[in-house]
């Protein structure tokens, strides 16, 4: 007796598989462009790791039209919806505040921002990078459930009274509990690399992003964050890249 294998939704198959995301593939799959051992899949189908699946060229080549931008976001923008009266950072992306020094040849259209949404938060006093896609295989590879793609950020702080070379102030087992030993919301945060990158910033690199994480954590060991800002993403970094403007992810950056 063997144990027959396990199946899958095909929509979550198909997105394991790195070939789109799950609402993509339940759109592919009503357009009737996928294929399941030959045989045109329906919504809600199962499957095993071994059957094929075959994605119409019609779906891929919608999927090639999608873009990846990579926003400086300024303070005063939220990442996602508007709330508080404060505006979404999607509407700085618009012909105006294209970098001109952008090095990749796509030219900003309208449909560009159909399904542009952040992959990943940035606080409304928060700058940096912010990365906008249509593009459900980079979201998974940003937020998904078992991404753990680094993030680098540089945090000017104060400790207590002190604003000037926190660093002299602050006390060395502080910095270690920051690396590795602190808990929000009831969970042990994963390991962190932190280090002093001048006497009044730190630089932190996680590899998760809970709410507000860097500030509290900042909290929990005396400190006020005041200033944040991202600069890498993976392999992608802010670079020159000016505040309140944006540039396409180019075809040969990877994250």
């Amino acid at each position: 007796m063997t144990d027959a294998p396990a199946l899958s939704r095909l929509n979550k198959r198909m997105a394991e598989l790195g070939l789109c995301s799950r609402r993509e593939a339940d759109d592919w799959i009503a357009q009737g462009w996928v294929k399941v051992n030959g045989q045109v899949a329906e919504m809600g189908v199962k499957v095993a790791p071994a059957d094929r699946i075959e994605v119409d060229r019609k779906a891929q080549n919608q999927q090639q039209q999608q873009v990846t931008i990579l926003l400086n976001k300024p303070m005063g923008y939220v990442s996602g919806q508007a709330e508080d009266e404060h505006e979404p950072a999607v509407v700085l992306i618009n012909p105006r505040t294209h970098w001109r020094e952008d090095p990749s040849r796509n030219r900003f259209s309208p449909p560009q921002l159909r399904g542009l949404a952040p992959a990943g938060r940035l606080d409304i006093d928060s700058v940096g990078l912010l990365v906008l896609t249509q593009d459900g295989r980079v979201a998974r590879q940003l937020i998904g459930e078992d991404s753990e793609m680094e993030k680098e950020y540089l945090v000017r702080v104060s400790y207590g009274p002190v604003a000037q070379n926190s660093q002299a102030a602050f006390p060395r087992e502080q910095l270690a509990l920051l690396r590795h030993g602190l808990s929000l919301d009831g969970q042990p945060l994963k390991p962190a690399q932190v280090e002093w990158q001048n006497p009044e910033q730190l630089r932190f690199v996680l590899t998760e992003g809970k709410k507000r994480q860097i500030r509290r954590m900042c909290e929990l060991v005396g400190l006020k964050v005041v200033g944040l800002k991202r600069i890498r993403i993976g392999r992608v970094v802010l670079g020159h890249l000016p505040v309140g403007q944006w540039r396409y992810l180019g075809p040969h950056e990877r994250f």
